[in-house]
Order: structure tokens, then sequence, then C-alpha cells
């Protein structure tokens, strides 16, 4: 009998018996289900196993949450069970089957996504610190440190900070400038094909012997764009560093080009002309239409959040995305705010907020939130030993910049905690949007996303944080009473 053996044979029992499974796998904490019927599933009397810190659904899987002993208790569950389990591929792809168009949609964008996510933090702290070195002026020029009258920063100072400010540069120009790589080989990872053929589609969008997608606008205005000519036409040679549509756009083509070419030649000369024949056009899709088609998108995405943003109703705009923001997390819809982050990064020109972003320090500040409302509940639940064991843990991973434990595991359950949350992220964003507090870079959604910003936005970022802790947890006692007086 293993540890978990009871637990187990219990679990089983109260999501419906073996004939209920159509797959099941596991990730670093939770076991991973595909319910034929999702109605026959017991979810009082699962949250009530002992092992068991929590349930919920998303993107087509039941998850159950069990802990870091996830692998243990999936080797007796099997065992116990007798049902042989799968990839975490294969969960994924009998999932949506009970997804709509749009789930599914939202899905295969989070699974682009995930692969690069870790590479875009990096650079996003890489950008923080960068700005720390030499974009604060803390020293005079007599060399004393001075935050209000300084006239030099770190690097004009020393030597050595001066070259590890430009040593940064590269891994920083590695993540966004050449981020359509990442995307093209993310796209051709989650569609099955040939990954290479990604990376080289990647870097025929990034290539220095296109005009940097930065200097662009610039050169369109001016004519000074240099061209292809094909003697009957024309085409622009316009690099897409730092883009994700038409990135995302020329993967698609790449991958689907493959397939199709893959059906129709022969098996015998397929590794010559399959890759040949879906790389070349792929590249002359991306150049001609792909690419030019994918940045008027963006470009117009980012216009409408940028608009909203900076009208005279953007504390509107910012209240309803703060607010709204968790339940997006929930449905998935919230992957499409990285590609809106990055082009607004690249799109805004403003003076108050060039090369910023209004976005991400929400996402940051309604994280904080929810491990606030939390971290509310804690206090509340001091005594009850099994709470905590799933309420602390969670409270610390959103405050670093992952919610999902802290909404599943513990705010979506109460309810209340989680209406807290949601109110408290409306207040600390329309805060952060009115007193134009831009993010860089998108870094990670916690309290550490304060080395994304400009050292002159530390400020109000810390007020609108102050804000994203002290409402939630407030009113998250407050409600608390008044359902223990119902």
């Amino acid at each position: 009998m293993g540890k978990y053996s009871e637990d187990s044979k219990k679990l089983l029992e109260y999501i419906g018996g073996k004939e209920n499974i159509k797959s099941v796998s596991h990730c670093v904490t939770r076991m991973r289900f595909v319910l034929i019927d999702e109605s026959k599933a017991d979810v009082s009397k699962i949250e009530e196993l002992k092992s068991v810190k929590g349930s919920f659904t998303q993107a087509g899987q039941f998850q159950v949450i069990i802990g870091n002993e996830v692998d243990l208790f999936y080797n007796d569950f099997t065992k116990v069970s007798g049902v042989e389990g799968v990839t975490k591929e294969q969960v994924k792809a009998d999932a949506k089957s009970n997804q709509s168009f749009l789930q599914r949609l939202m899905t295969n964008l989070a699974e682009i996504f995930a692969p690069i996510i870790p590479a875009i933090v990096v650079g996003g702290l890489i950008l923080g610190f960068r700005n720390i070195l030499e974009g604060v002026k803390m020293f005079t020029d007599s060399g004393a440190f001075d935050l209000v009258n300084g006239t030099k920063t770190i690097t004009n100072m020393s030597v050595f900070w001066n070259g590890v400010n430009h040593f940064l540069w590269l891994p920083g120009e590695a993540i966004f400038h050449f981020l359509p790589v990442g995307i093209t080989w993310s796209v051709t990872r989650k569609m099955g094909t040939t990954q290479i053929l990604g990376i080289v589609l990647g870097i025929t969008l990034v290539s220095p012997q296109l005009l940097n997608a930065y200097g662009a606008a610039g050169a369109l205005a001016e004519g000074k764009v240099p061209f292809w000519d094909f003697g009957f036409a024309q085409v622009n040679m316009i690099g897409y560093q730092a883009q994700v549509i038409p990135a995302m756009l020329a993967g698609f083509a790449l991958a689907y080009l493959e397939k199709f070419f893959k059906k129709i030649i022969p098996d015998v000369v397929q590794m010559i002309f399959v890759p040949f024949f879906s790389l070349l056009i792929s590249i002359v899709l991306a150049h001609l239409v792909l690419g030019p088609i994918g940045w008027q998108i963006g470009k117009a995405i980012s216009s409408v959040v940028y608009t909203g943003l900076t009208s005279s109703l953007n504390w509107l705009f910012a209240a309803v995305f703060g607010f709204f923001y968790s339940p997006l997390v929930i449905t998935g819809l919230h992957h499409m705010t990285n590609a809106i982050d990055l082009t607004l990064i690249n799109e805004t020109t403003t003076a108050t907020q060039q090369g910023t972003t209004l976005l991400w320090p929400m996402i940051a500040l309604s994280n904080i939130a929810q491990g606030a409302a939390v971290a509310a509940t804690v206090f509340l639940n001091r005594r009850n030993e099994k709470f905590k064991e799933v309420a602390i843990p969670a409270w610390i991973s959103a405050w670093l910049g992952v919610t999902e434990p802290a909404m599943f595991g513990v705010n979506i359950k109460l309810r209340y905690s989680f209406l807290a949350a949601m109110i408290g992220s409306s207040i600390a964003g329309l805060f952060s949007v009115v007193t134009n507090t831009g993010a860089l870079a998108i870094g990670v959604g916690g309290i550490p996303g304060i080395l994304s910003f400009p050292v002159t936005k530390w400020p109000t970022f810390i007020i609108a944080m102050l804000i994203a802790i002290i409402v939630p947890v407030v009113l998250t006692v407050i409600f608390s009473k008044r359902v223990k007086n119902k």
C-alpha cells in the first residue's frame, strides 16, 4: 500500500469512477484530469480529503491540488484506478474537446507564450537594473550621494559599473530585439512542426540586413527605407524587432505550410522539398503580406488600449480593467495582454510615457491584491492548520507574480476575499494610471515588479502597491464578518 492509496481510492470514487476519466496526468503540484462529465465530480468531498489542498477547473481540465508530493500521489492513483497516465500534451489535447472556440484560441496563445515568459521576465529585470545604473542621477559633481540634487549616475561615477551596464545590454537585446525568433520557435513547437525552421524564420524577421523596427517610423516619414527591387515591384526591407503579432502570423504560416506539403509531397523526397518550400514561402509571405498586416493589427490593438489609458476617461478604463483582470485570468484571456504590453512599449512615443506600458503595472497590482486578500484569510483562519498549508504558499506565490494558487486555492472558494482583491486591484490600477506610472518592460508580476519601472516612478508604484495590499486586507476582514453574521 502506498502512502496515498486510501486517498487515491476515495478520489477515484468522488471524481466519478474510472469510466468518467478521459485522461490524467500531473504537473509540479496538481493532478490534471480531463473528465467525460465534470458534473459527476463531488468537489466538496474531494476537498475534504487530507492530501487535497484544493481543486479548480481551467482550460477544460479538472485540477486537484496535492502539493510537492503529487508524483507519489499520481503513482498510487494510477495503481489504484488502473488508469494509464498520459503526457501533459495529451491531456491538453483531450481538454480542448471541453472548450469553446474562444477558450481553445486562448489556450493556444497561452501555450505559445508560456515557454518564452521566463526570458521576458529576465529581460524585464535586466532593463530595470540597467535603468538604476544609467538613469538615476544620485551623485553630485563632487561624488556625494544625493538623490534630490544629483547630477551624475552610477555609470558616470564608476568605470566598472559602466562596463556592467554595457555588458547587460547583450542579454537585453537578445531577449527583446530578437523576440520574434522565440515566438516563431514556440509556434512550431506548439504545432508539432520542425522547430529549427521556426528559428530560421524568426531570424529572417530580425536580420541585421533589415531596417531596425525601432527606426522604421522615422525612415518611412523621410522616405529613406531600403528596399528589395524586383523590377516589377519594390518591397521595403523593414525588420520586426520586438514585434509579436507579425512573428505569430509568420510562425503559423510556416507550420501550416509544412503540414500541407507533407501531405502532398512523396515520402522519399520530403526531407528535401518540405522544408524548402514551406520555409521559403513563409519568408516571402512574412515580408510581403503577414508582417505588414501583423504590424497594423498590433498598432490598432495597442492604439485602442492606449486611447483608453490616455483619454479623459482613463480613470474609468483603469478601474474597470483592474476590477476584471482576475476574472480574465480564470478564462485565460489574460494571455492576450503580453502581446499588447510589448506593442505598447514599442509604439508609445509621448514625452511622459515613451517606451513604457501603463497596462502591465495594473496586472502586477492585481497579483499583489490577490495575495493581500489571501494574507487576510490567513489571519482570519490562523488556528486552522490545514487552511494555512494551502493559503500561506499561495500568498507568497501571488506576491511573487503567480496568482493561480491564491485564486483557485483560496479566494474563489471564499468568494468574499476574491471580491475584496478585485476592488483593491481596481483602486490601485486607477491610481497607477492617473499618475502615469508606466513600466519599461514586462517583469515579475508581483512586488519584485518594481524593478521594471523607472526609478522616478517608484514612489507612485509603492503607493499603488500599498493600496493593493491595504484595501483587500481591510475589505476581506469586513466581508468575512458579514458572511459569518448571515
